[in-house]
């Protein structure tokens, strides 16, 4: 079996997963529920849930409490990927090949089913605790779920982002949004795959190095498919980071350095993958994966 047959028949696992905890469609506040899962069928690679079910199976978990939190990430993925489309935001109305969720229910409604998704998310999580004795992980786990998505993390690298939208950045700071906004719900992923599995805390911290490089090579790709890809290989608008002013890694250092920065980001990670107790084979083509992909 490729790679890539694997990987299709994991993500249609990861989907089963993640599906059978989003809300049913019904009551009077039906429309936002629509749109909360309008947003997590239209797709996407689920690599965060699947980083963190894999990191779980690296350190011998076998267990059904990782699910919860796989359905949180990803809700919580896409109800930042909902906010980034806003016309307050990057204005867009396309996402993974279908309109954008405020393109399809409105401004207004864009804004309560990411709001929803977030708040649904920590509900969801927290059924962990009806499928494990091992209430400390649990806790631990949503602990960092809450940290790497609030302010000192997505939402942390998100509020830099936005106000430095138009305006120059330094080196400095485009690490740190790259490192919080894209990088700490991949270090979330997987040290919460860790977690659950009863890792050390050596390990979890080595795992979330292990994310840290890996998420932000993945924003460096981003910013390289951006320029190069197209719209019909994207499922979204190229070029969108020109378009709305934005400093990344490619204006400030240029593509050849930005290659040469995922290259090296890609090698750290994956030595210090290699360091971790035991071995996952799928996990570590995941890695690569993420890095060299076409969209």
């Amino acid at each position: 079996m490729t790679f890539e047959d694997e990987l299709k028949l994991r993500t249609e696992a990861v989907n089963e997963i993640v599906e059978k905890y989003l809300p049913k469609e019904e009551g009077l506040q039906k429309t936002v529920l629509s749109a909360m899962n309008y947003s997590v069928y239209a797709g996407g690679k689920r690599l965060r849930p699947m980083l963190m079910q894999e990191t779980y199976r690296l350190f011998d978990g076998n267990g059904r409490v990782v699910e919860p939190f796989m359905a949180a990430i990803e809700m919580i993925h896409t109800s930042s990927l909902i906010h980034d489309d806003l016309p307050c935001m990057d204005n867009d109305t396309l996402r993974r090949g279908l309109p954008s969720t405020w393109a399809r229910y409105g401004e207004d409604m864009g804004v309560l089913a990411g709001d929803a998704l977030m708040m649904f998310s920590v509900e969801t999580a927290s059924k962990a605790f009806l499928l494990t004795p091992s209430l400390k992980n649990v806790g631990e786990a949503i602990r960092v779920l809450m940290n790497k998505t609030g302010i000192y993390g997505m939402i942390g690298g998100q509020t830099l982002d936005v106000e430095k939208t138009g305006k120059a950045l330094s080196g400095e700071e485009l690490d740190f949004i790259y490192r919080l906004k894209t990088g700490a719900l991949l270090e979330a992923s997987m040290m919460i795959g860790a977690i659950l599995a009863d890792a050390s805390q050596e390990d979890v911290k080595t795992v979330e190095l292990v994310a840290r490089n890996v998420g932000i090579a993945f924003q460096i790709r981003d910013d390289m498919l951006d320029v190069i890809s197209t719209t019909e290989e994207l499922g979204k608008p190229v070029h969108s980071d020109e378009k709305n002013v934005k400093t990344t890694y490619v204006t400030l250092y240029g593509m050849e350095k930005a290659a040469a920065e995922v290259e090296e980001r890609t090698k750290e990670a994956i030595e210090l993958y290699h360091s971790l107790p035991g071995t996952n084979p799928f996990m570590e083509k995941l890695i690569l994966y993420l890095v060299e992909r076409k969209k």
